[in-house]
């Protein structure tokens, strides 16, 4: 299998994986915490819960936007036959996307938020690269 198929997998696992922690964390407020939340309260983007679950909420929620985008320049790329375009470089979206959400879930202070960002625009930068070659023969 392909670097790229290999990273897209990595991406959606680790998405699945921030899914699990979401559901285990709305079980504690639901079932454990003093402050209970009523399974059918919870606010979808985790303002209802302090600390670490909101961080995680967003985390999550920040991998859903990115991991359509990363899929959709994976399969357009191996419709194609040019997977090479991202072959040396498809991991790297995915390790900037597990730094972005553990830098997330870890603190807001200033410092992190502005290496979340760096981690983002890694993404953007790399996920901008690989739209641009795959659509290059099409623009001239």
């Amino acid at each position: 299998m392909n670097t790229s198929l290999y990273a897209l997998a990595g991406f959606a696992g680790w998405t699945l994986l921030l899914a699990f922690l979401l559901l285990n964390m709305r079980g504690y407020y639901a079932f454990l915490s003093g402050n209970k939340i009523a399974l059918n309260k919870f606010s979808p983007d985790g303002n209802d819960v302090p600390g670490f679950g909101k961080r995680l909420t967003r985390a999550h929620l920040n991998c859903l936007e990115m991991l359509p985008i990363f899929a959709s320049l994976v399969v357009v790329a191996s419709l194609s036959s040019q997977l090479a375009v991202m072959e040396t470089t498809a991991l790297y979206v995915l390790y900037a996307r597990i730094a972005q959400s553990t830098v997330h879930m870890i603190s807001t202070s200033l410092v992190a938020v502005l290496l979340r960002a760096t981690f983002w625009v890694i993404q953007l930068g790399l996920l901008s690269s690989y739209a641009y070659q795959l659509l290059k023969p099409v623009l001239g």
